[in-house]
């Protein structure tokens, strides 16, 4: 296509920009080391066919969004992440976020259950309640929910390796409550593909993990037909240290992977691709991040079209939560954390987001106090009606430098991917531990420039400021840990045990055939086995996994 600039007024530009002065040391680059040009044109953003490259919100390939309407219908979930302590102090701090305006939830689990470890395992003295909830048996995940109605909330939970337990808790919980299956809405994280890339939370090797991924995917949908059994992220990938431009590949091809191993059990594309969701970061490169979104629908859609063969829309439709960085936010100066949030919250809705969490102030320091989190959630409701951000749909598509830079994501997103299919596919790059030394090497390279002062971090490299208030900080009493611990050998003592060493045995011998393992888990968990003992006896047949090359 011709140019459709001004000769002289293009050749006067570019002498003009040369010759101007520019500012020493800093660097223009993206976060992602992606060069980027001073000024963008029409040359740049040449649209090709404009149905097949960008069409219209709500139609194939997405990239404008998954919604004609987007959030003129509905405004994004605001889905605030908050757990700690015991099962009611979690409870109690959702009731006070429903008391500022919060709708849906999402629940933070303690270190030793992310794990799989029990309460009362001496692996996990010292981080019981600490960092996210204690959940050891279903009376935990009851309690939690205790006077909120399954029927009426979505519910996300951020774990990983013990996902499919947690899980048979969370429906047992439904049942209950006498809320069906049917009506059970929300979102399991269940990613373990993204653990051994970047997280390190993995209990049981690559092959056995992705089965119990497969086994969620395949219950769900069957049984839970409006829950998202994995919600695949790239979150903890760009915390890790990837660049944008690898957590928009690592994140797709991880997808992908789920989706071939889903299709080799016997499921039809369409009967599960419609539940896959995505978790992305929203991080400080603010135009990088919105293209990044775009790109991602774009590559999920025409993938699951042409090579899986959906032919549901719906399967096609990449949907994500974002949540804005945690690596990003800092201890110096915390409250400069609120403006970083603020214009990542902005980033993630600009990119057309289905729900959001927005890091609080202090989290570089603690969970969250309620002033902090009260804060983070005034953030999303100003973003949302009072910005007018929510208006009209897309509003940046168009622009010459996002549809350059959503062109040049989605190329180098390919040529990853072609990478990874020389190596053998992603659970060989596993092996090696490619996706390790890229993140590694990316991380390197961004930490290189703080030093440097390419890149300033305000507080940090420079506006620095020693004279900075204090924050009241929310402090988790050691008795927490003490009347866990005391409550779960309680609930071991007074259970039906022979029961439970039914359950185990039934849960060791179908862990070792082809047998879907959640009926098992949802039968376990009625009968009070813990997440402790479930993993052990999954363990017994799994095997249990110490890491990876470059760990």
């Amino acid at each position: 296509m011709a140019s459709r600039t001004s000769t002289d007024a293009q050749e006067r530009f570019e002498r003009e920009f040369a010759e101007a002065p520019v500012r020493p040391t800093i660097t223009f680059d993206s976060i992602s080391g992606e060069k980027t040009k001073g000024l963008y044109t029409w040359d740049d953003a040449d649209p090709g066919d404009p149905d097949e490259k960008l069409g219209f919100p709500g139609q194939f390939p997405f990239t404008r969004g998954v919604h004609a309407n987007l959030y003129r219908g509905k405004l994004w979930t605001m889905r605030q992440f908050a757990g700690f302590g015991t099962a009611e102090d979690t409870n109690q701090r959702y009731q006070f976020l429903f008391s500022k305006g919060q709708r849906d939830l999402s629940v933070a689990f303690d270190l030793p259950t992310l794990m799989g470890l029990d309460s009362d395992d001496h692996r996990s003295i010292g981080e019981v309640g600490r960092l996210g909830v204690a959940v050891d048996t279903v009376d935990d995940m009851e309690r939690i929910f205790q006077g909120i109605d399954l029927n009426q909330v979505s519910t996300s939970m951020t774990i990983n390796a013990p996902a499919a337990i947690v899980l048979a808790y969370y429906l047992v919980a439904a049942e209950r409550q006498g809320v069906p299956w049917k009506n059970v809405r929300g979102t399991c994280q269940n990613d373990i593909l993204k653990e051994f890339h970047a997280q390190n939370e993995f209990v049981f090797p690559p092959q056995e993990s992705v089965r119990l991924v497969v086994d969620t995917i395949e219950f769900c949908a069957q049984h839970v037909p409006k829950f998202n059994p994995v919600s695949i992220s790239g979150y903890h990938i760009r915390e890790a240290g990837a660049s944008a431009i690898e957590e928009l590949a690592f994140t797709l091809a991880d997808g992908f992977e789920y989706v071939e191993q889903s299709l080799a059990r016997g499921l039809a594309v369409d009967d599960f691709a419609p539940r896959l969701s995505f978790f992305f970061i929203a991080h400080n490169d603010f135009f990088e991040e919105i293209a990044k979104y775009r790109a991602a629908r774009r590559i999920w859609a025409r993938r699951l079209r042409d090579r899986y063969g959906a032919k549901n829309e719906a399967s096609m439709k990449l949907r994500f939560h974002a949540q804005t960085s945690g690596a990003a936010l800092q201890a110096q100066q915390p409250q400069v954390n609120l403006m970083r949030v603020a214009y990542q919250a902005m980033a993630a809705v600009l990119g057309g987001c289905q729900s959001l969490h927005t890091n609080s102030m202090d989290e570089t320091l603690a969970l969250p106090s309620e002033h902090a989190v009260t804060l983070a959630l005034r953030t999303q409701q100003v973003l949302a009606y009072e910005t007018g951000v929510a208006n009209t749909v897309d509003p940046l598509g168009g622009s010459y430098f996002i549809e350059a830079l959503t062109d040049r994501m989605e190329q180098a997103a390919e040529e990853i991917f072609e990478h990874i299919d020389e190596l053998g596919g992603v659970m060989k790059a596993i092996e090696t531990g490619y996706f390790r030394r890229v993140i590694a090497d990316s991380a390197y390279r961004y930490q290189r420039e703080v030093d440097r002062k390419e890149r300033i971090i305000v507080g940090v490299n420079d506006f620095v400021d020693n004279q900075v208030p204090p924050v009241d900080l929310l402090k988790i009493d050691i008795e927490t840990e003490r009347m866990q611990v005391a409550r779960l050998k309680d609930r071991k003592a007074k259970r039906d045990q022979a029961k439970v060493k039914e359950c185990l045995s039934r849960i060791s011998d179908v862990a070792k055939s082809k047998e879907n393992l959640m009926p098992t888990l949802i039968e376990a968990a009625r009968a009070q086995v813990s997440v402790g003992e479930v993993v052990i006896a999954l363990a017994g047949a799994f095997g249990r996994y110490a890491g990876v090359p470059g760990g």
